[in-house]
């Protein structure tokens, strides 16, 4: 493999500023789509005349649709972003999803046209699945390959800070929406006024353009003297990584399952089975939320300094003896207490997901760095994320218990735990 230039020592601020900035909005627009699939869509975009259970859970599987999309997003976007560029990748990325989440504030109800609601939001949902498939290996990259070596688990953690901002836009939104407005209006058209302002993103992404430099090596037009075409970075990821990009699914595995309980379910379980009032339980998820962004940056920033699996390995741990804790604490109703259980949980999260991005890239060369960190990532997404709200729905459906459920979740804790230890030690340094 062809040696490339270190960039230079001093990080660019501006490059992490704006992929932070980017990466928040955009997750935004990912889990505002969550919220709304837990609280609204159930009564606006299926037949009347479902039981309560059913509509919740064919709005959770629309859910579900954006996971499918992400390792295809995170195989396409891969592909572009290691052979023309983090930035272009990011940027497309960014445009697509403004486009389809302002989209879905314009949809039609079942009420209005039938069927084709839902079939009109699932296609959207889809293309939000591959707009955020792509958007975090490229939000990532920018930040990790434009920081020092030895910061680059501190300067990563800016773009993991991203989620938990667009889980408090997303909440923020619905909780003054649902303030200001009467509920019959909130349900005809309070709800689509924060997938309406999602356009905001396709500004970004313009700036991004225009004002954002690559970083060095990263970007390498074909010349004339080279062959016209070059090896698929998927392929080649595919074929000489293939192990730790299915380990690196793995361990995320529990980041995506613990997460999404935590500021899906639990928020369709709380209303729904006790009977809290919906802005506890989304006030809850909101300050959980506002903990995990300093937890994420020092978990990155420890990750620099004492490894980055040690951390991830105990965030694993901590989260899997906590999934026992999480139910109860919800079913006291006491506000102190569920905000307590979702707060706590998404702490432990953040030990994963802080060093996460340093710890994926790198497992893996330069070359195909863009292509292997987000189809890991993204395998991790659809095999935890996406399913894990359908499952617990089910799972207390059938067994009239939350047991089952903090079961299923300490067992993904254990599959992330054995995959972060039979990922390797650092391979490939990611200059």
């Amino acid at each position: 493999m062809t040696k490339l230039p270190p960039p230079v020592g001093k990080p660019n601020v501006k490059v992490v500023a704006m992929a932070s900035a980017g990466a928040a909005v955009e997750w935004y627009d990912f889990f505002i789509y969550g919220t709304a699939a837990a609280l609204v869509f159930p009564k606006l975009f299926f037949p009347p005349d479902l039981p309560q259970f059913v509509a919740q859970i064919a709005a959770f599987s629309t859910f579900a649709v954006g996971f499918i999309a992400r390792p295809i997003g995170g195989m396409l976007f891969g592909h572009f972003g290691d052979l023309h560029g983090r930035k272009r990748a990011l940027v497309l990325a960014m445009i697509l999803m403004g486009a389809s989440t302002t989209l879905i504030g314009l949809l039609p109800s079942y009420a209005t046209v039938g069927s084709l609601a839902p079939l009109l939001l699932v296609v959207l949902r889809f293309v939000q699945g591959l707009a955020v498939g792509g958007q975090w290996g490229g939000a990532a990259l920018l930040a990790i390959e434009s920081a020092p070596p030895d910061k680059q688990g501190f300067y990563s953690s800016f773009v993991q800070i991203g989620v938990p901002l667009g889980v408090v836009l997303a909440n923020a939104v619905f909780l003054l929406a649902s303030a200001l407005i009467e509920p019959a209006d909130f349900l005809v058209w309070g709800w689509r006024i924060g997938f309406l302002i999602s356009v905001g993103l396709i500004v970004i992404g313009v700036y991004i353009h225009f004002n954002v430099a690559e970083p060095a090596g990263t970007s390498k037009p074909v010349q004339e003297s080279e062959p016209a075409e070059r090896p698929s970075p998927i392929l080649k990821v595919l074929r000489g990584h293939g192990r730790e990009v299915l380990l690196a699914g793995g361990a995320f595995v529990a980041n995506n399952v613990c997460f999404y309980i935590a500021i899906t379910y639990a928020v369709a379980y709380g209303t729904a089975t006790v009977g809290i009032a919906r802005e506890v339980l989304l006030f809850a998820v909101m300050i959980g939320s506002v903990a995990m962004i300093p937890a994420l940056i020092l978990c990155g920033a420890l990750s620099d300094r004492f490894g980055r699996r040690g951390i991830f390995q105990l965030g694993a741990i901590l989260s899997g003896l906590w999934a026992f804790a999480v139910f109860p604490l919800i079913d006291s109703t006491s506000p102190v207490a569920v905000t307590l259980a979702i707060t706590v949980a998404l702490v432990f999260v953040s030990m994963m997901y802080g060093p996460q991005a340093a710890l994926f890239a790198e497992l893996f060369p330069r070359d195909v760095r863009y292509s292997g960190a987000s189809l890991g990532y993204q395998i991790g997404s659809v095999c935890g994320g996406g399913f894990a709200p359908i499952i617990a729905t089910a799972l207390f459906a059938r067994y009239q218990s939350s047991g089952p459920i903090s079961i299923y979740l300490c067992a993904m804790c254990v599959v992330s735990l054995i995959s972060i230890l039979l990922l390797g030690r650092r391979q490939h340094g990611t200059h």
